[in-house]
């Protein structure tokens, strides 16, 4: 049993949220579609699916022809009820391969990059996997465009003020996150060098000061809800080391 990693960029991996797994006993199959792997074609031995970020956009998959067959995979995980994650660029594939919509964000107040809080919804407020979350904990957001319309059965679960969409469920297993929630401290920092930042009217500088504002407070809202995703999404068998 593996849980498949699909990793669209190589700064852009499961990070923290990948070690939690592996301390909990779960091995994690990586599927490294920028350098051309190509999608399983099978969900036998799969007991939970990420979809991890990346700088590409979902109307660039001409570009990316990898992104049809990983939205097909999630599409096939999902009716399979097999637990699924998605994490900013891997959220609007989500989103997009169960019938909602993604695109830019308007500029402005877009792009939403950096420290922003996010506000849970009622459903957000009683969801499992958001146990323990603050009502409105701080999170770290890097992106230009957005899930401007949910899959028809998608419950909203959190919100930003530049960003409706920030977390959703569809069904029981299938989750999608806007923000950012898998990076350490280093990661944050690396990010903070990203071109992208500029098109916020920010500097380098301006982000890595806030890490040293934030961090803390994100840290502990984003240990929580990776425990959560490795203790009660991700259940099956674990396989002793022996």
């Amino acid at each position: 049993m593996a849980v498949v990693v699909f990793l669209h960029h190589p700064q852009e991996g499961p990070c923290l949220l990948g070690e939690v797994l592996r301390d909990r006993g779960r091995r994690l199959e990586f599927v490294h579609l920028y350098r051309g792997q190509p999608v399983p074609g099978e969900l036998d031995e799969v007991e939970g699916v990420l979809s991890m970020g990346g700088p590409m956009n979902v109307d660039q998959a001409g570009e990316h022809p990898w992104m049809h067959a990983e939205m097909e995979y999630l599409r096939k995980a999902h009716a399979g009820g097999v637990p699924i994650v998605g994490v900013c660029l891997g959220a609007q594939l989500l989103a997009q391969a169960l019938g909602g919509q993604v695109g830019p964000m308007p500029r402005p107040p877009g792009p939403e990059i950096g420290f922003h809080p996010l506000k849970l919804g009622f459903a957000g407020t009683v969801d499992p996997l958001l146990a323990g979350i603050p009502w409105s904990p701080m999170a770290f957001h890097i992106h230009g465009q957005e899930a401007t319309k949910l899959p028809p059965e998608a419950v909203l679960l959190a919100s930003s003020k530049m960003c409706k969409n920030q977390a959703f469920r569809v069904g029981l297993k299938t989750y999608g996150f806007q923000y950012h929630f898998e990076w350490n401290r280093d990661d944050l920092v690396a990010v903070a060098r990203d071109p992208f930042v500029a098109q916020a009217n920010l500097t380098a500088q301006q982000i890595i000061d806030s890490v040293g504002t934030y961090y803390d407070s994100y840290e502990h809202v984003a240990a929580r809800l990776r425990e959560n995703i490795a203790t009660l999404l991700v259940t099956g068998p674990v396989k002793l080391r022996v």
